[in-house]
């Protein structure tokens, strides 16, 4: 088995060294699936993940979320259930041996239908998971991840297949170690989804002030029952996330379309100019101007799961 994944990895480093260009994450015509190559070490950068599966098959990355942190490599596969602002950083990859590897999103109606396979009745799961984790990478996996990388050479096939492809990874997840991490947050009526919705809400609506009594009334939680089992699925408190989503936010918008400071504060719904400063100098170690400066001087900004 091992002499088989071992062979199923070097084919699928191949593919996706073939098809990657420059470091810069490739959105592929098959729909939801990227691959991306890093070519040298990052600092940490700033990145929402959203829900999907991230795997490399050369280097390795480390994210950080609240206070916890995930590292995957060519062994490894990384599973998001919910929208999370992370940290990120690529920690393994030369020029001689890139950083490859892929990411697709999830659909998550496709798990709600998965779900209602009798296969899974059983699971009941209530407990809020934390919404990311790192899990062994498998066989089936990597060749069902490979025949959906080779549609990319005949893609008058990939709205016929890549669906069917697409199911069987989302299935094989399901039934996997990580599978009651997709499930929470399917299944209708549970704890875990209210705060996937709630989680999707403050994504949309983060320039709005948090009235997080509202929110929990929406869950059908009280506010400390919602407070917890939020934080057990992003590792931060509700008001910690918004101000996440806020300060990622800004440094694009600084980044991206070169507002300063004051402009993009506000457009993210700060009032105050200073607090905006002092939230940024805490989350970024350094003051938005000084960041953004640092940041364009380097390469590291290139790769962005």
């Amino acid at each position: 088995m091992e002499g088989g994944t071992k062979a199923a990895r070097e084919a699928l480093r191949e593919s996706i060294a073939r098809w990657t260009n420059n470091g810069i994450l490739g959105q592929t015509s098959v729909p939801r699936l990227g691959i991306f190559r890093q070519d040298e070490l990052t600092e940490p950068m700033s990145v929402v993940y959203e829900p999907s599966i991230c795997m490399v098959v050369q280097g390795s990355k480390r994210v950080l979320v609240g206070s916890e942190t995930h590292v995957y490599d060519d062994h490894h596969y990384l599973i998001t259930s919910v929208d999370l602002p992370t940290f990120v950083q690529v920690v393994e990859a030369t020029k001689e041996r890139p950083l490859l590897g892929l990411q697709l999103k999830f659909d998550i109606h496709e798990v709600s239908q998965l779900l209602l396979d009798d296969n899974f009745l059983h699971h009941r799961q209530q407990q809020s998971l934390h919404g990311m984790a790192t899990s062994e990478v498998t066989l089936p996996l990597l060749t069902a991840f490979q025949r959906l990388i080779d549609l990319l050479d005949e893609e008058h096939d990939i709205p016929i297949l890549a669906p069917i492809i697409q199911k069987e990874i989302t299935y094989r997840l399901l039934v996997g170690e990580q599978g009651a991490r997709l499930r929470q947050i399917a299944m209708a009526g549970s704890q875990s989804q209210q705060i996937a919705r709630a989680i999707g809400w403050l994504k949309s609506n983060f320039k709005q002030q948090l009235r997080i009594e509202e929110l929990a009334s929406q869950a059908r939680m009280s506010t400390s029952s919602f407070h917890n089992h939020f934080r057990s699925m992003t590792a931060l408190s509700p008001l910690q996330y918004q101000k996440h989503l806020r300060l990622h936010e800004a440094r694009r918008l600084m980044l991206a379309e070169s507002l300063d400071a004051a402009t993009a504060a506000f457009q993210v719904g700060y009032e105050s100019p200073s607090q905006f400063s002092r939230e940024y100098n805490r989350l970024f170690g350094a003051p938005p101007l000084r960041d953004i400066s640092k940041f364009r001087l380097s390469d590291g900004g290139r790769t962005r799961i």
